[in-house]
């Protein structure tokens, strides 16, 4: 099992930028797949970005490509969203989720096992 912990949440202005840190517990934090969701007020979580094992690929909804990246780093057992060209439509809880079962087809939100309590991102206009 991992437990999650999501940070770097916080308000920024539009243009801006802030990086998320999912930290994780275990050692064995390389042999999962993290993905990254978010849930605004009056709406159904969403995927933003994921990365398989070990870093081997990357995937981002089209609302953020190009503005968001996802890395990881094993060594740490943290992953992170750096977002970019922040909008006001970013606002959302940000959750990080890891799985290590699949590593494909990580924009599904049900195949994710673990999951953090969420960041609160706020983005004004």
């Amino acid at each position: 099992q991992v437990q999650l912990v999501e940070s770097g949440g916080g308000l920024v202005q539009a243009g801006g930028s802030l990086r998320l840190s999912c930290a994780a517990s275990g050692r064995t934090f390389s042999r999962y797949a993290v993905g990254w969701f978010r849930q605004a007020p009056g709406k159904e979580r969403e995927f933003v970005a994921a990365i398989r094992r070990y870093g081997a690929d990357t995937y981002y909804a089209d609302s953020v490509q190009g503005r968001f990246t996802i890395s990881r780093d094993d060594a740490k057992s943290t992953a992170y969203l750096q977002m970019n060209s922040l909008k006001p439509e970013d606002t959302a809880v940000y959750y990080c989720a890891a799985e290590n079962e699949r590593d494909y087809g990580l924009g599904d939100i049900s195949i994710y096992d673990y999951w953090g309590q969420g960041t609160q991102v706020t983005v004004s206009s």
